[in-house]
């Protein structure tokens, strides 16, 4: 079984077709994500990626902002007015004509870099935060860190996402993101806490002990592990 699998971003949209063990088939395609992010601007990009790529039997796709049952909640860097109660792996599936599911795309991540040993996070640093929890290689309810305050009136999303890194600069950002991993640390008592996304590499200090920086492909190659029936049926809280 050969699947596609998409990663939705607030600044890219990249996609590649899996192996049954996850490993990419071919190099992932990206294009910026359009403005405005409705699902009538994005679908029909997503159309024109997919083209690109080798034909494929299922559909996985992490989507940034909270997903149930394939349907989105929240979509804060797309504009969730547009996307609030949205169908889309129903719509994936009917414009791709193979099964699709859908997950949070910090869930996704997750879901390719964990070891599946105790408590383990993930927080993936882009244009906001994403983040997700897994208890012993289970996900946990989705947790909408982002925008939760972290300072005053400031949310995670405020405080070290993309326009505060292009601000404030990459030292006294990663600052903030080591003060930020501290409270996650407090707030958890995680295990192992991976950093991902794209600004993960603008990174210029050492990290914490039990902080890893994860390989952002995992964002794509995590997809297949949605096709895990268990896994799912975990997911669908």
């Amino acid at each position: 079984m050969k699947t596609l699998a998409i990663d939705i971003g607030g600044t890219g949209l990249k996609a590649s077709v899996l192996d049954e063990q996850g490993n990419m088939l071919v190099k992932h395609v990206r294009v910026p994500t359009p403005h405005p992010s409705r699902p009538k601007d994005i679908l029909p990009v997503l159309a024109g990626l997919v083209k690109q790529l080798p034909a494929f039997d299922r559909i996985s796709t992490g989507f940034p902002g909270v997903v149930r049952r394939g349907t989105v909640i929240t979509a804060p860097h797309l504009g969730t007015k547009a996307w609030l109660n949205f169908p889309l792996q129903d719509e994936l599936a009917k414009q791709f004509g193979k099964p699709a599911r859908v997950e949070n795309d910090a869930e996704v991540q997750g879901l390719g870099i964990i070891s599946g040993k105790g408590l383990e996070v993930v927080l993936t640093l882009g244009t906001g935060i994403g983040s997700a929890v897994f208890d012993n290689g289970r996900m946990t309810p989705h947790l909408e860190l982002a925008h939760h305050p972290i300072r005053k009136s400031d949310t995670y999303d405020d405080y070290i996402g993309d326009a505060a890194r292009k601000t404030l600069g990459k030292k006294k950002w990663t600052q903030r993101v080591l003060k930020a991993i501290d409270i996650v640390h407090t707030l958890l008592n995680y295990d192992t806490l991976y950093l991902g996304g794209g600004n993960s590499a603008n990174l210029t200090e050492k990290l914490p002990p039990k902080v890893k920086l994860a390989s952002n492909e995992k964002g794509i190659t995590g997809g297949v592990r949605l096709w895990d029936d268990e896994i799912w049926r975990e997911s669908q809280h």
